[in-house]
């Protein structure tokens, strides 16, 4: 034990300037990641903003009991699992389609650019495209409807048709802002691909299909499988800040998802206990489905996140 102790000092020492940079990351943890915690027992309490949170009276699971019986709590997790379920099924795969695309592409030039314009929308603010959204959806001068009106259609507010937000919200906030940054991590990854492997496909008569079935697309399943049991982790999140932004009451049928509920229960309503026990539901439910996703990416491809 106190050779283990010596060692360690002298790696604390031999190493002390690479420490001193875990200090900004550890701080930061501390300040906004834990120290938070301590205002989770709002949820099993009675707050008060007057009283703060030590006066304030305990109420156990009242506030999650209320939540459960309440008539919008199958609405809100419905809609949040089928968002959750349409991004993995629609959006996560385009960013791996779209790596495996710029892979083949031998114009370094063209490349570049092609990656630069798929790049750039992630770095546009999620009100921006919001609002871009909006405009392009508008029923008057919106740039959709004047086409369709060209094409002898009538002119529609999609915003307000609950049919069209999962669509409108998938495509442009999850497909066209974030897709073409979600490749990098992919291009990374096949950038680490011996050559000599497809110099002997070629040598064995493989196309470029096979070469990418057999060659490319096994090389990222590792970190397919880690971005997967990220994913899904996050899954009750679906990206709420921009559902805010476009939905309304009239689309609440299937655009309001459970963090848009703590938003206006918290924020609007001043019902902080039940806004928290709410969030506090939501993030235990995604730690489960982080453990369980990353189960069955180590059963089925070896790799995880721990």
């Amino acid at each position: 034990m106190l050779l283990n102790f010596k060692e360690i000092k002298t790696n604390l020492i031999r190493d002390r300037y690479l420490y001193l940079l875990l200090i900004p990351f550890l701080a930061w943890y501390i300040i906004f990641a834990y120290k938070p915690m301590y205002g989770l027992q709002i949820a099993f309490k009675d707050f008060s903003v007057y009283k703060g949170i030590e006066a304030s009276p305990w109420v156990g699971f009242e506030h999650f009991e209320t939540f459960f019986k309440s008539p919008y709590f199958w609405r809100l997790l419905k809609n949040t699992v089928l968002l959750s379920l349409y991004q993995l099924l629609f959006a996560f795969p385009v960013p791996i389609i779209l790596a495996l695309l710029f892979n083949e592409l031998k114009n370094g030039v063209f490349k570049a650019t092609v990656q630069t314009f798929t790049y750039l929308p992630h770095f546009i603010s999620v009100v921006v495209v919001a609002g871009i959204v909006t405009n392009f959806l508008a029923p008057s001068n919106g740039i959709v409807n004047i086409l369709i009106e060209m094409m002898g259609g009538e002119k529609q507010y999609f915003l307000t048709n609950p049919d069209y937000f999962r669509t409108i919200f998938i495509g442009s906030m999850d497909i066209w802002k974030e897709a073409g940054f979600g490749t990098i991590i992919y291009i990374a990854a096949l950038s680490g691909v011996n050559p000599a492997l497809y110099e002997a496909a070629v040598i064995d008569g493989a196309n470029k299909w096979k070469q990418m079935w057999h060659i490319t697309l096994p090389a990222i399943i590792p970190t397919i499988a880690i971005m997967l049991v990220m994913k899904v982790g996050s899954m009750l999140e679906v990206g709420y800040e921009a559902i805010i932004l476009l939905y309304q009451p009239a689309t609440y049928e299937t655009a309001d998802v459970i963090n848009t509920y703590v938003y206006r229960s918290g924020l609007q309503d001043a019902r902080y206990d039940l806004a928290t026990a709410v969030g506090l539901f939501n993030a235990v439910v995604g730690f489960i489905l982080v453990v369980f996703a990353n189960k069955m990416s180590k059963k089925l491809t070896e790799t995880g996140l721990w």
